[in-house]
């Protein structure tokens, strides 16, 4: 595996640094300054790779820029609506700018409106640290009485809305205001900050967009863009939705194995593939995250490897962000699924037979509780992460465990 790190740009508490410390082989990065359904320069591309490849000190860092997270989908293309067609002609510029400075791997998302969605952004752990947190009593409540969505009410049990009735009355002004904050957070390293107004606003657009229309939608982006991709040789990787059930009455449409196996399927190039996020996926008891790597593992281009507790049955439910090892995904089989994708690529000749993983968010712990970086993103707390993670490759690819095989 090709061990990486998220990085948002000069603006980020983690330097490089620090990333080089951290012991990565690559960057993942964005132009996060750039609109969706504008074109990636070359120019600002390798504006960018010039800032990776270099310490604070001005010497060569021996980093790259190698995965692209993300090339944003703007919403015009989710919905077809104002410049799609000329947002899909900039995506396809932008690929190949990409291309011509030799970054191969882009993901991206199709999720509508809100990228992500958490409740709670530092809730506190029984250690001390904190953790990002989705309450599904407290979006009810968020949905219900301060977005006051028409119909929501009705998309939840009533036990849920009794108990997201008795929460909100209690809520401070203060509280209410932070829950909004939180849920309107945006793309992690976007400046985008969502009002109420401009959610109820979205979401009016998206009223008569069905799950299955937005995938059609899906499906004309990916006939665009991924024989594009599959020309310049680069791999798309769609991230799952995050969480991977439908919120606000918008659709949901990559949130399990069948969403992907349709999307694979509808655009059948090796270049349309998968970015699988054992954290967003992992918040579905039924999803089976090491058989997905089995099943669909050859278009999987690119790895997040967090993990999540889920903290009730059923669908949806809330769930907290866990250590890497801990949580409810069996990151132990899930890495070793990824293992034998690995030997499969290199047996077929693959030049892709190193799949890129990066260890994704992590808890703010020590030092990070007061560096106040991107929600998430904590540099001690996914140095925790990517050393655990790093123990267990090593463990499960040492001699004396591989020659028992």
């Amino acid at each position: 595996m090709r061990q990486t790190w998220r990085w948002f740009g000069p603006a980020d508490r983690t330097s490089i640094d620090d990333i080089l410390q951290a012991g990565v082989e690559g960057v993942v990065s964005a132009l996060h300054h750039i609109p969706p359904g504008v074109v990636w320069t070359r120019e600002e591309i390798a504006k960018r790779q010039e800032e990776i490849a270099c310490k604070k000190d001005g010497s060569p860092s021996g980093l790259t820029w190698e995965v692209v997270e993300s090339l944003p989908v703007s919403e015009g293309i989710k919905k077809q609506t104002g410049a799609w067609r000329e947002h899909i002609e900039h995506y396809k510029t932008s690929l190949r700018n990409l291309a011509a400075q030799g970054i191969e791997v882009i993901c991206y998302n199709f999720m509508p409106v809100l990228d992500w969605t958490r409740t709670d952004l530092k809730w506190r752990m029984p250690h001390g640290g904190t953790t990002m947190r989705f309450d599904l009593i407290d979006f009810a409540a968020f949905d219900i009485f301060l977005l006051q969505r028409a119909g929501a009410a009705e998309e939840f049990p009533p036990e849920i809305v009794a108990q997201a009735e008795k929460r909100f009355a209690g809520m401070s002004e203060q509280l209410r205001q932070q829950i909004t904050e939180n849920v309107a957070c945006g793309l992690p390293g976007s400046t985008e900050q969502l009002t109420l107004p401009d959610i109820r606003r979205h979401l009016a657009e998206y009223d008569r967009i069905s799950p299955q229309q937005l995938r059609q939608h899906f499906i004309d982006f990916l006939a665009e863009v991924a024989p594009c991709a599959q020309e310049l040789g680069l791999r798309l990787c769609c991230h799952p939705d995050d969480p991977p059930f439908p919120l606000l009455g918008l659709p949901r449409i990559v949130s399990t194995e069948e969403d992907y196996a349709t999307l694979l399927a509808a655009v059948d190039v090796p270049a349309n593939g998968i970015t699988l996020c054992a954290g967003s996926l992992g918040a579905r008891a039924d999803n089976d995250l090491p058989g997905m790597i089995d099943r669909l593992g050859d278009r999987v281009h690119f790895v997040h490897l967090r993990n999540v507790k889920r903290e009730a049955e059923g669908v949806p439910t809330s769930f907290h962000e866990d250590e890497h090892l801990r949580g409810d995904t069996d990151m132990v089989a899930l890495v070793q699924a990824i293992l034998r994708q690995e030997d499969k690529r290199r047996a077929a000749g693959r030049k892709d037979c190193c799949i890129p993983i990066r260890p994704d968010h992590g808890m703010d712990i020590l030092d990070d509780l007061n560096r106040q970086g991107q929600p998430g993103y904590p540099s001690i707390g996914r140095l925790k992460g990517l050393a655990e993670l790093r123990g267990l490759i090593t463990a499960l690819t040492h001699p004396s465990i591989t020659s028992k095989g």
